[in-house]
């Protein structure tokens, strides 16, 4: 007995749709989220430190491609003391920023 030809068009379409899908979101990476207060940026290596409320420092680096609340360019857009939250992928141990916000006063605001 063998499936319709109907059937079996419709089950490979769903194989493909699902092996799509699967290769899509592997590689798409992990996102992960620091929060802390940055301690120094360095455009010329497009670096930044981000120390975490836990004490971790993080240095991450930033593309091109990351993007920054209020359209700006992450080394206007981010300065010395200020507080952020960091989405950043993974790989080999580097991080690398993919997107920047705000995130409260920065260090010096709160001591004023």
């Amino acid at each position: 007995m063998s499936f319709p030809l109907k059937w079996r068009v419709t089950l490979r379409v769903a194989v493909v749709c699902l092996t799509v899908c699967a290769w899509q979101t592997v590689s798409a990476g992990v996102f992960h989220e620091v929060k802390g207060i940055v301690k120094s940026v360095d455009k010329d290596s497009k670096t930044m430190v981000v120390k975490a409320s836990d004490g971790t420092e993080h240095t991450i680096k930033w593309t091109d491609k990351t993007t920054v609340e209020g359209g700006k360019d992450v080394s206007e857009g981010v300065k010395e003391g200020a507080k952020v939250s960091v989405k950043y992928t993974e790989e080999a141990g580097e991080k690398t920023a993919v997107g920047v916000k705000h995130a409260g006063k920065t260090a010096a605001d709160t001591v004023k």
